[in-house]
């Protein structure tokens, strides 16, 4: 079950993506208050105990984190610039709510894109902006402009598609280069594994080799003591004897006069 500080969440995001999708005037000052809250709602969400799992904050993350670009890329002054950090911009993966087919970031992002695309193509030849950028008034535009600036239109056309495509490129050797840094870590991670199980057993084989060796050592020392007591005993029974054999040989044998 969903908490109640995530449902309200849910319900914010979803408003600002559906603010997000509508024409706003310079004056609209909804979206980045929304988005503010949204960041305060989403760090008290890090830390409620009855957080969402991790992929679902990750995914919380990655929309907030694209409604603010759009805010900052929207406060930009060159439509170039405004289309250089749309294509920067990563929506969300999933739906918010589920009557959504397709993520409302994508939906907006698709949006944001042919904006700035049809405001940096018009600033690139000279005309005015109209907010009737769509395709269809874009296709009577090129037929009614020389046939330089049709050129020019293709050309830019062809520029941004090679971007597209170099972007899409580099995502693409990242998330490799990212799979194969996880690949890697894992099998380092299996090898301290295994390191650490073997030392384990040569330090428990270690200790009982000590133990060996001391109770050996302790045996060694009684022997040395035993052996030591016998050789005294008998050290002693050689000069008693000795000492005896001298009393006998005076006894019996008397001094020569």
């Amino acid at each position: 079950m969903a908490s109640r500080l995530e449902i309200n969440f849910v319900r914010l995001l979803s408003r600002c993506e559906s603010i997000a999708s509508e024409k706003r005037g310079e004056t609209e000052w909804r979206l980045e208050k929304y988005v503010g809250a949204l960041e305060e709602m989403l760090a008290a969400l890090r830390k409620s105990p009855s957080k969402p799992t991790p992929e679902i904050l990750t995914e919380y993350t990655r929309k907030v984190d694209f409604l603010k670009g759009l805010l900052e890329a929207e406060k930009l002054t060159s439509a170039t610039e405004k289309a250089l950090a749309n294509q920067f911009l990563a929506p969300g993966r999933t739906p918010t709510i589920s009557t959504e087919r397709m993520p409302a970031t994508k939906t907006v992002h698709i949006q944001t894109k042919a904006r700035c695309t049809g405001e940096m193509r018009h600033e690139l030849l000279g005309t005015g902006w109209s907010e009737k950028g769509t395709s269809e008034a874009d296709l009577r535009n090129r037929r009614g402009l020389p046939l330089d600036e049709r050129q020019s239109a293709a050309e830019l056309d062809a520029v941004l598609q090679h971007h597209h495509n170099l972007q899409e490129k580099l995502a693409e050797d990242m998330l490799n280069l990212a799979r194969n840094l996880k690949n890697n870590t894992l099998a380092a991670q299996n090898i301290i594994k295994q390191d650490n199980q073997t030392l384990g057993q040569s330090m428990r084989q270690a200790d009982l080799n000590f133990e060996k060796l001391k109770t050996e050592s302790e045996r060694l020392e009684q022997h040395t003591k035993k052996s030591v007591n016998w050789l005294l005993w008998l050290m002693l029974i050689l000069v008693s004897f000795t000492f005896i054999s001298m009393i006998l040989f005076i006894r019996i044998f008397p001094r020569l006069r």
